[in-house]
């Protein structure tokens, strides 16, 4: 048995692990980086990335078959199936060494490829290493949650580590689970020539604003995916290429193959955390607003840490926790100014409140402002014109941002940074926008902000004309 001591061990080489160990190294921290399976963890492997390449891939199939309103021709747009996943596996190839074994170790990391549980509060054993550590930190992400349906053992299904596996199309793909994933894949898959069908227990997109999420699977709608609402799965029947979904209200729902997408768990099972004193809750690890656990030398980030489940949360983390590590410096997580995206087309996008949680806290104090995209220039020449921005103020301040449309992943960054610093619409709307850009967008719904107060203010126009009278 080999034994270490170490100023950091990092459990879990995905983005918020990646971070952590790439940040402490670099400023003279002694790191142990763990990973038994993939470096660049789910993101790179099985998530962000190649779901992100795949959309790619349909969005171009999808743009020669409807090239006519910009006085092209329409083309076919058949998809190759195979040739869009060997695009995604390209796109996963030229971003991997970033995330390699070798780029960490050239930082001074130790990294070891096998995955570790916990001996004692300060020591991980990882095979035939011990290592003793004056800080850890738990980076292990989540998995795909499959639900016990009844049936679903005997039947062939995918998840996303799988799914981007497969080098024939489905010929009709049931989706069980109506959330970011369940959707991007639906409009992926539609594009590049399957028949789709969503399935879920509640609202497609139950998570959104519901007037924004409606767009979007309008969008899906007329692309002809199938969306079948309030069908809670009770049973899964059938075999490879012929799989039935009975809902508890009786509906069956037939296809040749199923993505279950119905959410993540937290990847904790072979940690041995009782033997750290480690606490969990029902979402992952339980933590403080500092990202400490119940043992306060463990450190718990990004899906482990049982909240919002994004790349950019976890990433977010690791910064929060190194000013803690390295410089015993107080520091705290927020989720107020964390945006999140779906990548269909249009895109959907959010940060802060919604309309209605900015209702139920402000009350009379909320003013939402509104922009469409058929009122800017550069979504016209794009023949991109639908959508709109939401913005909720409170008192002066943008406390939320919804926005579905063109670009709106793009978009939603500058009302982060708005949110991150507590900004007011008054230096939003004194941005001075190219143009034409959708960026202006975002400018205009500033103004529509001071718009009634300007105009429409009896005021404004008696000092106007005081002006025009008095003033040589």
């Amino acid at each position: 048995m080999t034994r270490l001591k170490t100023d950091i061990l990092v459990i879990g080489a995905g983005s918020g692990g990646l971070s952590v160990a790439a940040g402490a190294s670099q400023m003279g921290a002694d790191v142990v980086l763990l990973e038994g399976h993939k470096m660049g963890g789910d993101c790179l492997n099985y998530g962000c990335v190649p779901s992100k390449a795949l959309l790619a891939s349909a969005k171009a199939a999808h743009a020669q078959r409807h090239a006519s309103p910009f006085g092209i021709e329409n083309a076919s747009g058949s998809a190759n199936y195979a040739a869009a996943k060997d695009h995604v596996a390209d796109v996963i190839a030229q971003i991997a060494p970033v995330d390699s074994q070798e780029r960490f170790e050239g930082f001074g990391v130790k990294v070891i490829r096998a995955f570790g549980h916990f001996i004692s509060p300060t020591e991980v054993q990882a095979g035939e290493t011990v290592i003793q550590a004056r800080r850890i930190v738990i980076a292990t992400g989540s998995s795909p949650l499959v639900p016990a349906i009844p049936g679903l053992e005997a039947v062939p299904y995918e998840t996303n580590e799988t799914l981007f596996d497969l080098r024939t199309a489905p010929k009709h793909l049931l989706i069980i689970g109506g959330g970011p994933i369940g959707v991007e894949m639906a409009q992926a898959h539609v594009r590049l020539g399957s028949q789709v069908t969503i399935v879920e227990g509640a609202k497609v997109l139950g998570k959104d604003d519901p007037e924004l999420a409606e767009v979007v699977l309008n969008a899906l709608r007329d692309e002809g995916v199938v969306i079948e609402e309030g069908a809670t799965a009770s049973e899964i029947k059938g075999k490879a290429g012929a799989i039935e979904i009975v809902a508890e209200d009786g509906r069956s729902i037939k296809g040749t193959h199923l993505l279950m997408a119905v959410g993540r768990r937290t990847n904790t099972a072979k940690l041995n955390l009782e033997a750290a004193g480690i606490e969990t809750n029902g979402r992952g690890i339980k933590v403080d607003a500092g990202l400490r656990t119940t043992n306060r030398r463990v450190y718990a980030i990004g899906d482990a840490a049982g909240g919002m489940q994004f790349t950019h949360v976890a990433g977010y983390h690791a910064g929060v926790i190194i000013r803690s590590m390295l410089f015993a410096l107080p520091s705290k997580a927020k989720t107020t100014h964390i945006p999140w995206v779906t990548y269909t087309d249009p895109e959907l996008a959010q940060v802060g409140m919604t309309e209605t949680e900015a209702k139920n806290e402000h009350g009379i104090n909320l003013e939402v402002v509104r922009f469409p995209y058929n009122h800017n220039d550069r979504a016209i020449a794009e023949r991109k014109t639908t959508g709109f921005i939401k913005v909720m103020v409170v008192k002066g301040r943008p406390v939320g941002a919804s926005i579905v449309g063109y670009q709106a992943g793009e978009l939603i960054n500058l009302w982060a940074l708005a949110l991150a610093n507590r900004m007011k619409m008054g230096q939003i709307a004194a941005m001075v926008a190219p143009y034409p850009t959708i960026g202006e967008v975002n400018k205009r719904a500033a103004g529509a902000y001071f718009s009634p107060r300007l105009f429409e203010s009896p005021t404004v126009k008696k000092l106007v004309g005081l002006v025009q009278r008095f003033v040589p």
